[in-house]
């Protein structure tokens, strides 16, 4: 029989792009609606929880002024040369000085935070400041545990009751107390103790006093070691400029402790002050030690000489020089002070090369504060002696191998070759000036050997004593001047504002705590549904079946909840009945209408797919209008129209292929009118090779003769190869889909029969489909709402996520 070929039916496969529907994404999502509501309030309530029991988080903020001092001469000159000096206060760098590991332990070290202490809370341990009810002292100097914590129970004013809440201790040895080792055990004796009892193991020592403890008191104790804290402080501490402009530096703390961190804060920036004003007080100082060395020489030289000048006056009864004994001293005395200038000069230039030669650039005194007024040599050691700070401040915080460690030592190198050169060239001028004060005072002194031998010796030894006394007073002078210049010494930086916690907290923010908990609430379903349909191996969704098939999805069979299968005979109002009604009217359009029978072939990839449940109820469709339906049993190898629809006949297919027997004496009445059913029969040896032959081609053609409709029951044709075969005998295939029991591989095995085109005339059926599967909530044909017109099946339930 030749195949029937038909012109193109409305039902065409249209090529879509690949486009997200957010209207069908929206609805696919409130499918469970009730999910997500009760998961967005129990988010929501869990925030509100989360708010309640969290330990809220203070920011504390001050302010810094950096005043940028005017450059000096000799830093104009270096800048315009090649940007050898920065600016004297560069924000960045004060920003890094703020933040060093230097200016931490220093705060620490002041307020003395080694142990914390924390009261008993039911969902946390908040942090006790100020006036804690007991004091713990430790013996630093003795290795201790840091990092656990440990259980006070007061019993009463005297005892206490101590044990471990928390086994995380590490060791801190103060013969190294940047490295400390894991503890795992605790060599401690847990039990009852004395206020003020030293408690002493290999790894601890500490003592404990009660200040206002009351009996049943639970406190909690924490001991820390100063390098971990700072730290810890140095990385929780936030600066930075107000703005590109300013330079006004903000310093930011987060702490639960508002008063410990505005403490921390101000403690910070006072360090910060104290160590600027260091430095500056750095070169007074040296100065006053360079004075004192050479006073202590002068002293004795002047008592030496006022000693002798008196002795001398007594013994030869001689008080006042001559008039011309008088001129010759003032000239000598003029001139011998210069020299002692000179030569105190000398002492500098020749102290100041060993200090760069030996590279003692800490020790360096600026000239100007002994009188020595060179512009350029007074700049370059000041420069050296703020470039040498600054490189022991980056050594603190930083290896020497970093680019701005290394740019300072190079700065310092050139700068100290600088000045050893200006240094050698100020000696060599001081020492030819000097020679020539010696020729000068050699001439005087040819005047003074024309004077009487006493009035003579006199004024030699008078000489002497003037030269040391002129001297002493100069370099008290300048001790006294070094002296008040560091009494009036103060920072160039100051603090603008004093540390202040913000009134509130910004942390946990309850509005934003709420929106989380809203969000992750919502996102929780809608992930676990996004996540469960990426997952899925079952076909779900007739839209997304409609969008994969290569061929039309002809009809959606709703899910049957009734007994009886015969379910258009047994409930022909449901709506089940009216969607097999849907696919009777649209068959009508894949056929021309001059056709006088029509032959259905169904057929699925696996058994239990539903497609004798499809074939039985849309042959009984066509026999309500009175159209003479034959239903064929062609699945010989495991035949289920008999035993789903209680036909109680054993002759079938089978034996009519086997045997001489006619086809027409196998065919059984279904039980309502128009709708015969011809059985399998016994399950043969040779099925395939039953329905190839010549006798079922001639079978096929009789009951066309005979019946207006006949009803192809196959084997599904993913499990059979005889099913090909029988597709040639059909105007119109069939291929049934079950919603969330087929494989999503079954729509590539029809898609490749349609790509080989084996079959012709193919489309699919979408059987069991429950609820709303079509788009935008249609389904059935009709709908999700029959209002009236089709008999109501039990609803799903509204937690069911099938």
């Amino acid at each position: 029989m030749q195949q029937n070929n038909y012109p193109n039916p409305p039902y065409q496969v249209m090529e879509e792009e690949d486009t997200i529907d957010l209207r069908k994404l929206l609805f696919k999502y409130l499918r469970f609606w009730p999910w997500i509501v009760v998961s967005a309030g129990l988010g929501v309530i869990l925030a509100v929880f989360f708010t309640r029991i969290a330990t809220p988080i203070y920011k504390v903020e001050g302010t810094v002024l950096i005043q940028d001092g005017s450059p000096s001469l000799g830093a104009d000159l270096f800048d315009g040369a090649g940007g050898m000096f920065g600016g004297k206060n560069n924000i960045e760098n004060e920003v890094g000085i703020l933040k060093s590991y230097t200016l931490a332990e220093e705060a620490v070290r002041k307020m003395n935070l080694n142990v914390s202490y924390f009261k008993d809370g039911i969902f946390s341990k908040p942090q006790l400041y100020g006036n804690v009810p007991i004091h713990a002292q430790l013996d630093w100097k003795h290795p201790q545990i840091t990092g656990g914590l440990w259980k006070i129970k007061v019993l009463n004013t005297e005892e206490y009751e101590l044990s471990i809440e928390e086994d995380n201790f590490s060791v801190f040895n103060p013969a190294d107390p940047f490295y400390k080792t894991k503890l795992e055990n605790v060599q401690v004796q847990e039990g009852r103790y004395k206020f003020g009892e030293t408690i002493e193991g290999d790894h601890f020592k500490f003592s404990l006093e009660n200040t206002s403890a009351l009996a049943e008191e639970v406190l909690f104790v924490k001991f820390m070691d100063t390098p971990t804290l700072a730290q810890g402080y140095r990385e929780k501490v936030q600066v930075a400029p107000t703005n590109k402009q300013a330079s006004l530096l903000n310093i930011t703390l987060e702490t639960p402790v508002r008063r410990l961190g505005e403490d921390y804060l101000n403690h910070l920036m006072e360090a910060y002050l104290d160590r600027e004003l260091k430095i500056k007080n750095q070169a007074s100082e040296n100065t006053v030690r360079f004075i004192d060395r050479q006073l202590s020489g002068i002293t004795d030289s002047l008592t030496f000489f006022e000693d002798r000048l008196q002795k001398y006056r007594s013994d030869n009864r001689i008080f006042n020089l001559s008039q011309e004994g008088s001129i010759v001293f003032e000239r000598l005395e003029s001139l011998e002070k210069e020299k002692s200038e000179a030569e105190l000069r000398k002492k500098y230039y020749t102290n100041l090369r060993e200090y760069l030669s030996n590279e003692q650039l800490d020790d360096l005194t600026a000239p100007s504060v002994i009188g020595i007024q060179d512009p350029l040599l007074n700049a370059l050691v000041i420069n050296l002696a703020e470039l040498q700070s600054e490189r022991v401040r980056l050594s603190a915080n930083f290896s020497d191998q970093t680019p701005a460690v290394v740019e300072v030592k190079n700065k310092i190198q050139n700068t100290r070759k600088t000045l050893l050169e200006n240094v050698r060239s100020a000696l060599t001028n001081t020492e030819n000036i000097l020679a020539e004060l010696n020729q000068k005072v050699k001439m005087v002194e040819r005047d003074i050997n024309a004077l009487p031998e006493t009035e003579r010796n006199l004024l030699g030894i008078q000489r002497q004593f003037s030269i040391n006394e002129n001297i002493y007073v100069y370099l008290l002078q300048k001790r006294a001047e070094s002296e008040i210049t560091k009494a009036s010494n103060m920072p160039n930086n100051s603090i603008l504002d004093f540390a202040r916690a913000g009134a509130l907290p910004i942390s946990p923010k309850k509005s934003l705590s709420y929106l989380i908990g809203l969000i992750l609430g919502l996102m929780l379903p809608i992930g676990v549904i996004t996540v469960r349909d990426f997952l899925k191996t079952k076909i779900e969704d007739a839209d997304q079946l409609q969008h994969d098939l290569k061929v039309p999805l002809l009809s959606q069979i709703g899910k049957s909840k009734a007994a009886d299968k015969r379910v258009v005979f047994s409930k022909p109002r449901s709506m089940v009945t009216e969607s097999f009604r849907n696919l009777r009217a649209d068959m009508a359009y894949l056929v021309p209408h001059d056709q006088d029978t029509l032959t259905l072939s169904f057929t699925s990839t696996i058994s239990g797919e539903g497609k004798t449940f499809v074939a039985y109820n849309t042959a009984a469709v066509y026999s309500l209008i009175g159209k003479k339906t034959l239903i064929m049993g062609l699945d010989l190898r495991k035949p289920r129209i008999a035993e789903d629809f209680d036909i109680n006949y054993s002759k079938g297919i089978s034996n009519v292929l086997s045997s001489n027997m006619d086809w027409r004496e196998a065919v059984v009445s279904s039980g309502f009118p128009d709708c015969d059913v011809l059985l399998a029969g016994p399950t043969p040896p040779n099925p395939a090779e039953l329905l190839m032959t010549e006798k079922f081609a001639r079978m096929m053609e009789e009951v066309k003769e005979e019946y207006d409709v006949i009803i192809m029951d196959c084997p599904p044709v993913g499990l059979v190869s005889e099913t090909k075969d029988l597709f040639k005998y059909a105007d119109i295939n069939l291929f049934v889909f079950r919603q969330n029991y087929s494989h999503q591989d079954a729509i590539q095995f029809v898609n490749e029969l349609k790509a080989k085109g084996d079959v012709k005339n193919l489309y699919a059926i979408f059987n069991a489909v429950e609820g709303s599967s079509g788009t935008y909530g249609y389904g059935y044909g009709y709908g999700s709402k029959s209002y009236g017109y089709h008999e109501e099946e039990e609803k799903k339930k509204w937690y069911s996520l099938k």
